[in-house]
């Protein structure tokens, strides 16, 4: 799963992060509710959007640097 996301492009990386974002808010309202099976998993999918956001940093600067070169 670590992997899975550096082969995207820039607008996927962007509705990826929006869909996970989806999914944490709702997985949060499980949460208070008490409804959720694996409260591990609220950590693991803060995990994932961390790294969907470092690379669409990660374009963002190569992209920045291209037309200057």
């Amino acid at each position: 799963m670590k992997n899975s996301f550096k082969n995207l492009s820039f607008p996927e990386l962007k509705a990826k992060r929006d869909e996970l974002s989806r999914k944490y808010m709702d997985l949060r309202f499980q949460m208070v509710i008490g409804h959720v099976d694996n409260p591990l998993q609220k950590r693991d999918m803060r995990r994932q959007i961390a790294r969907v956001k470092t690379l669409i940093r990660q374009h963002e600067l190569s992209a920045a640097k291209a037309p200057k070169a």
